[in-house]
C-alpha cells in the first residue's frame, strides 16, 4: 500500500512542476501585455493603425497601443507589430513603450550593416524584442547581398528590401511619436 501512496505523491509532485513550467512559458512577455491581463479592474484596449508595408509574404502593420486601467489611474503604452501572411498565419508580436528607442536603434544598425561587421565570410546580426519580435541581417558570403528579414517569434523569416526596411522603421517612428503625444496628455 505504501508504494502506492508514494507513486501518487510522485506523480502529483511530477504534474504540479510540469503544469508551472507550462504556466511560467505561456506568461506575458511584455510589460504592457502584464499591464492588460491585470484582474479586479476595468482595463480599456486603446489602438491604432499607423501604416503597414507590403511584402512578397504578406502585409507587415504596426499599430499604436494606450491600455488604461480606469480605476487606478495608470497606463501603460506600446505597439503591435501584425503580420498578415499569403500563405502564413495571422501572427503579432507586442512591443512595450520603453522598447522604442532601443528598437529604432537597432533597425538603424542592421539597415546600414556592412561586410566589416565582421572578418568572417559570412555573418547575422539580430535585433530582438521582449516578446520575440526579431530584425535580422544575414549574408553567407561577401559577394552576395546582405538580406534583410523579420521574424516573429522563431516563425520562417519575412524577406525585407532595403526599401521595405525603411518603410517599416519609418511606421515604428511615427508610432514613437504618436504614443509621445499620448503620453504628453
Amino acid at each position: 500500500m505504501r508504494p502506492l501512496c508514494v507513486t501518487f505523491i510522485v506523480a502529483g509532485c511530477w504534474f504540479a512542476l510540469a503544469s508551472g513550467a507550462q504556466e511560467a512559458t505561456n506568461a506575458p512577455k511584455t510589460e504592457i501585455e502584464n499591464f492588460e491581463a491585470q484582474t479586479n479592474a476595468v482595463i480599456i484596449k486603446g489602438f491604432g493603425q499607423v501604416g503597414s508595408v507590403t511584402t512578397d509574404a504578406g502585409v507587415i502593420s504596426v499599430r499604436c497601443k494606450e491600455s488604461d486601467d480606469v480605476s487606478a489611474g495608470r497606463k501603460a503604452y506600446g505597439l503591435t507589430v501584425v503580420f498578415d501572411g499569403n500563405r502564413r498565419e495571422h501572427e503579432r508580436e507586442v512591443v512595450d513603450d520603453d522598447e522604442m528607442d532601443s528598437l529604432l536603434n537597432g533597425l538603424d544598425y542592421l539597415g546600414k550593416i556592412t561586410y566589416d561587421a565582421t572578418p568572417l565570410p559570412g555573418f547575422e546580426a539580430t535585433y530582438t524584442t521582449r516578446s520575440g519580435l526579431r530584425i535580422v541581417a544575414y549574408s553567407s558570403r561577401r559577394q552576395s547581398g546582405i538580406q534583410k528579414f523579420l521574424e516573429f517569434g522563431g516563425d520562417p523569416r519575412i524577406s525585407l528590401t532595403p526599401d521595405q526596411l525603411a518603410q517599416f522603421q519609418k511606421l515604428i517612428e511615427q508610432a514613437k511619436k504618436t504614443l509621445d503625444s499620448l503620453k504628453a496628455r
